[in-house]
């Protein structure tokens, strides 16, 4: 099992970094850029470029800029990707920088599967959330009363939400029935998505373990290339899954404490701490906050890979543009 390590970016690089951090990309020449809450993408024939910046997203908006996360991100996924390759394939073609995945385009399904182990979360489209409010019928489950905050499921299960478009889209929660009524997925579609989904989600939480931590809960997104199925966008990533740190779950479960968590949660509950809930314009990140973001990207990144992170060097935007040329994708 991989120990919690020490951390290899001090308060003084992120802070540095924080001036250039990757806001956005702008390459005219491969088109217009098309920006969802995370990621810059570009269209090039059959191949997608994938960019992913700096930005975080909380409550279904982004909420500001963290050094190095979108150098975690694509880098983590890229991990994830060769991980399950023997589960299902996935987008992935090539990855020519630190920030960037080329990718063959697909036909994405419209859908977000959320695979959950724990019953937990803050945000208006968690279990926990409405569980406390009331409700036991959910996303097409019927849930027992009785269930505390952090309480592992009996099994893992799936809680699918239409996938929000842009950055200021919002998911909605759906049920498999209502998938397949809508005709958005066939039955038998939703079938192999369903059970490649926990698939991936049980080698998650099997790789994870080694790392010493728990796989809470995830969302991936899945599409069709060359007929078959496949997995794209990004895989057990701190911004798609929850982590908490195995080895005190137990104890701060019992005394009634949150658990140690290796993801953006802690951003989520800092802001909910503040009201914040995703209405309006979001308070800015303080430098603090910012700081201990990075470092949990970091960290979760390295406990999971088992690599030493190597931060790649700001501003991104020429690197990035030296990366294309070399692969042949920018004249």
């Amino acid at each position: 099992m991989n120990s919690l390590r020490r951390l290899t970016l001090d308060e003084q690089q992120i802070l540095a970094a924080r001036a250039s951090a990757l806001a956005e990309t702008h390459f005219p020449s491969l088109g217009p850029a098309i920006r969802g809450k995370v990621r810059d993408s570009y269209v090039i024939g059959d191949k997608r470029i994938l960019i992913t910046t700096d930005r975080l997203s909380a409550f279904d908006r982004v909420i500001g800029l963290v050094p190095y996360k979108g150098q975690v991100l694509n880098q983590l996924s890229q991990f994830w990707f060769e991980a399950i390759a023997d589960i299902l394939p996935s987008h992935m073609l090539a990855v020519p920088d630190p920030n960037v995945m080329v990718a063959r385009e697909s036909e994405p399904y419209p859908i977000e599967v959320i695979v959950r182990g724990y019953i937990t979360g803050v945000t208006t489209t968690s279990l926990w959330y409405n569980y406390e409010r009331g409700e036991r019928r959910m996303y097409g489950l019927v849930l027992p009363d009785g269930l505390r905050k952090n309480q592992a499921l009996p099994e893992p299960v799936i809680t699918p939400t239409t996938r929000a478009t842009g950055p200021g889209g919002h998911d909605e929660r759906i049920t498999p029935d209502e998938i397949v009524q809508r005709g958005i997925v066939s039955e038998p579609e939703w079938r192999e998505i369903a059970a490649k989904a926990l698939a991936v989600f049980a080698r998650g939480q099997q790789i994870a373990a080694r790392a010493g931590l728990i796989l809470v809960d995830t969302k991936y997104e899945f599409g069709r290339i060359d007929g078959a199925l496949a997995i794209i966008d990004e895989v057990h990533t701190p911004d798609s899954s929850r982590f908490w740190r195995a080895d005190t779950y137990h104890q701060r479960l019992e005394a009634g404490e949150e658990p140690d968590n290796f993801d953006k949660e802690f951003v989520r509950l800092w802001y909910t701490a503040q009201g914040y809930r995703g209405e309006g314009e979001p308070p800015a990140m303080p430098d603090d906050l910012v700081v201990q973001a990075a470092q949990r990207y970091v960290t979760v990144y390295e406990m999971l890979s088992g690599r030493p992170f190597e931060p790649a060097p700001y501003p991104a935007q020429p690197r990035i543009e030296a990366a294309l040329r070399r692969i042949g994708l920018l004249h």
